[in-house]
């Protein structure tokens, strides 16, 4: 089988947020598949498997679990499929959870992905969520992936030190910390202990919570976001309608080879 690694959010090799990509005719067993997510054991393996022209079924694992929606994997594969399989224009990954996801690339040649937006709602944080977080948020919301808690400041985000075991209790949902930047529109890092490891590089997905409602504080609808874990990632982020949002990025390959099993 052929295998990808790739840096997404990213222009610098051991930046941003690695994911293995793996081109298949047919989709494996989930339990294999899972089996092989667990043995490369990067944040994300996407397995993609060709429907038709520019067209491409995609599933998501992390080392312990099927993600139902994964941003900078998504990103990763279309590098994969312009760069090495020579796709142009369009591209449309099917996806059982959050509907088709279309991604082109513009004329900078980074990769514009067009995803449904999820913004979360405020919410009384639980307990676990408090207790799990070593600087108190001011604010949080959830949304289908994640409690979204906003930090007081941009050095707090920076700062907080987080209990994996007392996170743990909230799954399924993820949590991430936000808060306004000075050097971009907002930065923000993501914890989840219960679906994949103490800390996420780049975390494309969650980005379409964020994007909502910094959109809305600050009055912009273009976006510039900074994931600041210890390997970092620059997003861009664009509200084109309520529901709809582009988040874009770039890419670079770190390893091509075969899996054999």
């Amino acid at each position: 089988m052929d295998i990808f690694v790739v840096d997404a959010f990213t222009d610098q090799h051991f930046k941003g947020n690695s994911a293995a990509i793996m081109p298949v005719t047919t989709f494996p067993e989930a339990t294999l598949m899972q089996r092989i997510a667990a043995e490369n054991n990067l944040s994300e393996t996407a397995f993609i498997l060709r429907n038709s022209e520019n067209n491409y079924a995609i599933r998501w694992f992390s080392p312990l679990t099927e993600i139902d929606f994964c941003g900078h994997a998504t990103l990763a594969s279309a590098f994969v499929l312009y760069e090495y399989y020579n796709l142009k224009g369009k591209i449309t990954f099917t996806t059982e959870h959050v509907g088709t996801l279309t991604v082109e690339q513009n004329h900078d040649g980074n990769i514009e992905m067009n995803f449904p937006c999820q913004a979360g709602l405020e919410v009384t944080p639980p307990k676990a969520l408090l207790d799990g977080l070593s600087i108190a948020p001011i604010k949080v919301l959830q949304n289908r992936q994640a409690y979204i808690a906003v930090l007081p400041n941009e050095q707090a985000v920076h700062d907080i030190v987080c209990d994996s075991e007392l996170l743990k209790q909230l799954a399924p949902h993820d949590i991430v910390v936000t808060a306004q930047s000075s050097q971009y529109d907002f930065v923000s890092r993501y914890f989840w202990p219960a679906n994949g490891g103490y800390e996420d590089p780049v975390t494309g997905s969650i980005h379409t919570a964020l994007a909502p409602y910094w959109a809305q504080q600050l009055d912009k609808r273009e976006l510039t976001a900074y994931q600041a874990s210890q390997r970092g990632g620059v997003l861009h982020c664009k509200m084109i309608e309520d529901d709809r949002i582009i988040i874009s990025g770039s890419a670079v390959l770190y390893l091509r080879g075969k899996v054999y099993l």
